[in-house]
This record gives C-alpha cells, structure tokens and sequence, in this order.
C-alpha cells in the first residue's frame, strides 16, 4: 500500500513536536552561523540526491553494488532525502522515499527484525538500527499509519536483546556489545521516544552507563569494555549514543570534542579507509549539538573536503562499501546546519 502524501506544514509540526522530547542536547544550544551551509553546499547536496534518486529502483533497493539490498545502505539514503525536507509522496523525490520505505517495511519480520534475509552482511543489527531510525523519522513526520507496527515491532526487539552490560553488538542477541552497533540503537529509541513510543527507562539507564564505561583517560571512547585504544569514530559514535540517551555531563562532552578536534582523519583517508563515512557522520552529529567554534572549525574543514571530493555526476565515493553510502553520508553531513530531521533538532 502506498504512504499518503503530506505536506512541508506536516514536516515542520512533527518537528515542533518531536523538539519538545524527552532528550535534552548535549550542552546549551548554539546555533551556528548560517553562512556555513552556503549556495556551494546546497548544490553539493542537490546534486548528491539527484545521484541518489537515479539509483533508487523500483522495488525501493539502493545502488548498483552488491549493497543495492542492504537494509542499512537503504535507510541512510531515506534518512538523507528526509534531511532535506523531502517526504513521502509529496514532491520531486515523494516516489523515491516512497520506495525506499516500503522498502524496509517489506523486510520487518514478525519477530521485529528487519533484514533481508540471506543479504550477507555482517552485522544485521546495523540495518536494524538504521531502518528503524529510518522509521521512527518517518512516523515522527508523517503519523503514517503503515509504519507503526513495524516500528514497534523492531523496538520491542532492541529492548530486548540488549545485553547484560546494557549495549547492543552484531546479531539480535543478548551475548555481547561494542559502540558501533550500540549507537545505531540508541538513535533509534531516541527517534522513536520522541515520536511518541514507550522506552523502558531501564533500557535507556543501562545503555548510558556501558557508553559511560567505554572513555578513556584521553577523552576518546573505547569499542568494547575490554582495555582498548580510543579512535575517532568510536568517540564521534559515542558521543551521540550518550546524546541520545540524554545524558548532560559537560566534562564527558569537552574532553570528547577535544578528543575529536585533535584526531581528525588524514585527508588521504578520504574514500580508502573504511571508517571514514562512519566516523564524520558521527562527529558531524556530536560537534553539531555541541556547537560553538568547535563545530564551526570542525565543519569548515569537513564540509571543504567533501565539496572537492564530489564526483561530476554527484556522487561521493567509498571503496569499501558502495558510492550510495558514501553519497548519503555526504549529504546528510553537508546538511547538518539545516537539517529537517526531527532527531537533530535543538
């Protein structure tokens, strides 16, 4: 069944209810200065989802890879096309967010596990926590009625399996946890919190404590419990974990920023290591909640990269995974100053 058409004053209601939520920001808002996302990052962008949108197909699949079936890679293209103000049904690209959703829902499973079955990724957990932020953005927008037992559904299957330590890690079992997949959960329950579903607040309460755990001495976050090093995208990913889950300690947040501003990747890393994508994606989310002269720093150096790197045809390329990845990262980084998705709202 196709999803009902809404309009831009849908959007901006949701998104004036969803601000009201639960989750507080990490420190004091600031807003940055608009001159940041100029006339070049709004090309940029348009141009990224007119890629996007050519690789959409029919059955709402992403890309031409062997990710085109990736629930993960789906929703962050339906998660970038949202960041833009662009809805189900309703215009130039209301066919492809039509598509891309249904899409997700097509692959909800009646346990609440959303996947493809036999996709052949590691890690189902990722996309399930992706398409259920992915749904939970949808909802919080549109109130579509197709979406919700899906997405409570998957809910119940994050509280679920979420383990001892109080995180999340590769399949939907209780054994162990790490941040990457931890993350993907927690932004889902956020999403999902303040488009008006039931979290348990023990749920949320064990989850802050495990990202709490995982800091070391130097400000960086950690991948597991276990003695480990700090890296840049598991700070950045923990950093909005913890944004999530509400959590307002100002000192975890500054030495984290300063963590990140310290370590930022090489530009040579651009498209050949594999975090790259993960990492900016979620340092652009954490540094845009601190906001400030860290974020505009962070951001001005980022988003200048990313212009230069663009491909003519508009896409944005990734070796490891696929350019559609690459190319929704970008545009939702880019975007971050004027974002329209509820999550990201202060």
């Amino acid at each position: 069944m196709p999803l009902a058409q809404c309009d831009r004053r849908s959007l901006m209601a949701g998104l004036s209810a969803c601000a009201a939520g639960f989750y507080s920001t990490l420190l004091p808002a600031q807003q940055p200065s608009a001159s940041l996302y100029s006339r070049k990052h709004q090309q940029a962008v348009g141009k990224g989802l007119e890629a996007l949108a050519s690789r959409v197909q029919e059955d709402g699949a992403l890309g031409q890879s062997a990710y085109q079936r990736s629930i993960a890679v789906v929703s962050l293209g339906g998660l970038a096309f949202l960041a833009s103000g662009h809805l189900p049904g309703r215009g130039p690209y209301g066919d492809h967010v039509n598509r891309l959703v249904e899409y997700v829902l097509q692959h909800a499973r009646q346990n609440g596990l959303i996947g493809v079955p036999n996709e052949g990724v590691r890690g189902v957990m990722y996309g399930h926590g992706f398409a259920s932020l992915f749904l939970a953005q949808v909802y919080g927008v549109t109130r579509q009625r197709e979406v919700r037992p899906a997405l409570s559904n998957a809910l119940d299957l994050i509280v679920s399996t979420q383990n001892d330590e109080g995180g999340w890690r590769y399949a939907p079992t209780k054994k162990d946890a790490d941040i990457s997949v931890t993350v993907c959960q927690a932004m889902a329950l956020r999403a999902a919190r303040n488009a008006g579903f039931f979290v348990p607040e023990r749920t949320i309460t064990r989850a802050r404590d495990y990202v709490l755990h995982l800091q070391n001495e130097d400000g960086g976050f950690r991948y597991v419990t276990a003695t480990g090093d700090s890296a840049y995208p598991r700070t950045g990913a923990a950093m909005v974990a913890l944004s999530s889950l509400g959590v307002k300690q100002e000192d975890v947040f500054k030495s984290a920023s300063d963590y990140l501003m310290a370590n930022l990747p090489a530009v040579s890393d651009y498209a050949s290591n594999p975090h790259y994508f993960y990492g900016q994606y979620y340092a652009a989310h954490a540094l845009w909640q601190v906001g400030g002269d860290v974020w505009n720093r962070w951001y001005q150096q980022v988003s200048a990269l990313l212009l230069r790197k663009q491909t003519m045809s508009g896409f944005w390329e990734d070796e490891t995974v696929c350019n559609e990845y690459a190319t929704a990262m970008a545009c939702l980084i880019l975007r971050m100053p004027k974002n329209y998705l509820p999550l990201l709202r202060k």
